[in-house]
């Protein structure tokens, strides 16, 4: 087959999870023969034409001149215009909302377009109430116009059937294989083994860092919590304003994944806040390394780990969870049973079995 992956800021991963998706879907297919294209955009610092097997288109980024948001539309209509009016067999698009005007506008006739939806866009708490609205109607007609449609969460499926109507195919995200425990890169973190709490998450409302820090100090405990993340931004700074001599320190991001993965697996509890839609990234790194979870009580999350964390859904529930010691008997048992459902589920060798599967069935129906 001739794949092109569209919606990302290109290969290798040097930014977050669809990008990460990207490039462990590109690779495992052209290793299963298929030629696959990701398109990247010209600001990608990888400047070679090809990626280990995978072809590269650029297109440009405009992201200096117009900012974030806008730019992204204009990237993902010059993507899709090109890949339309190429003999690509499936056309992946990675996120609906700053593609849906393409999907929409653009003429893809005789093409086959899936769409990987990610979360609700439109639920996210820094949008102000019109560009929810906006960004809600994007998604409606997004879906509408898109031919075949992925969900990566079972609770992201259910609402594309009950909001819209339409069916859509389960295929997770990816969990990557950890390394080796080694407690040594702990100390240039300040951290002791054992003796912390840790959150890995970008630092934005809709991932409910108010109500876990608030938990958190509402417990009284004394275990140091630490949060790793980019905190270089508006609410960044707020958070650590709110937050001064609190017990709470900022790492800021870390990008080394041998510490990182030693980092999860050495901490005490591990808080997953995340609440908008899709299976994120950081969970299922957080179970493939043993940690011990205590997750945001939402449809979402619950797909994932099933009953093998402690949920809360306030800043009076998680404290009374911090507080309880007893909880930590079931550690072991619950690191045991979410390693062994990454193992069956969501390693990226399945997740590219399963992509190829549902790539194949539709090509023999059409």
């Amino acid at each position: 087959m001739k794949i092109a992956i569209l919606g990302t800021r290109g290969i290798p991963n040097n930014y977050g999870g669809f990008e990460q998706c990207a490039e462990y879907l590109s690779i495992g297919l052209v290793k299963k023969g298929h030629r696959v294209t990701v398109y990247s955009p010209d600001f990608n610092p990888y400047k070679e034409d090809t990626y280990k097997g995978v072809q590269i288109i650029r297109k440009v980024g405009l992201k200096s001149f117009l900012g974030n948001s806008a730019s992204n539309f204009i990237y993902d209509y010059l993507c899709f215009k090109d890949a339309v009016r190429k003999d690509f067999d499936i056309i992946l698009e990675l996120g609906l909302i700053t593609s849906s005007l393409s999907i929409i506008f653009c003429n893809h006739k005789n093409k086959v377009i899936v769409t990987n939806l990610d979360g609700l866009e439109w639920k996210r708490s820094k949008w102000n109430n019109l560009i929810q609205k906006i960004t809600k109607t994007l998604e409606k007609y997004g879906i509408k116009h898109s031919d075949y449609l992925i969900a990566d969460n079972i609770g992201m499926q259910k609402y594309i059937h009950d909001q819209y109507n339409r069916n859509s195919e389960f295929i997770p995200y990816g969990a990557i294989d950890t390394a080796t425990p080694n407690p040594r890169c702990l100390k240039e973190y300040g951290l002791v083994p054992d003796n912390y709490i840790l959150t890995i998450a970008r630092l934005e409302p809709e991932n409910n860092l108010e109500m876990m820090f608030d938990g958190y100090i509402a417990s009284g405990i004394k275990t140091p919590y630490y949060v790793i993340g980019n905190h270089v931004t508006n609410y960044g700074d707020f958070l650590k304003d709110k937050y001064r001599k609190k017990g709470i320190t900022f790492l800021g991001g870390i990008f080394n994944k041998h510490h990182l993965d030693n980092i999860r697996y050495y901490s005490k509890y591990y808080l997953h806040g995340h609440s908008v839609g899709g299976t994120n990234p950081a969970l299922l790194e957080a179970m493939a390394t043993n940690t011990f979870i205590l997750v945001h009580d939402n449809q979402f999350n619950k797909s994932v780990v099933n009953q093998n964390a402690y949920y809360f859904n306030s800043a009076i529930t998680l404290a009374a969870l911090l507080k309880d010691n007893e909880i930590l008997q079931c550690k072991v048992e619950f690191a045991k049973n979410n390693l062994a459902r990454i193992d069956k589920a969501y390693r990226w060798s399945i997740v590219v079995n399963q992509y190829e599967s549902y790539f194949k069935r539709i090509l023999d129906n059409k």
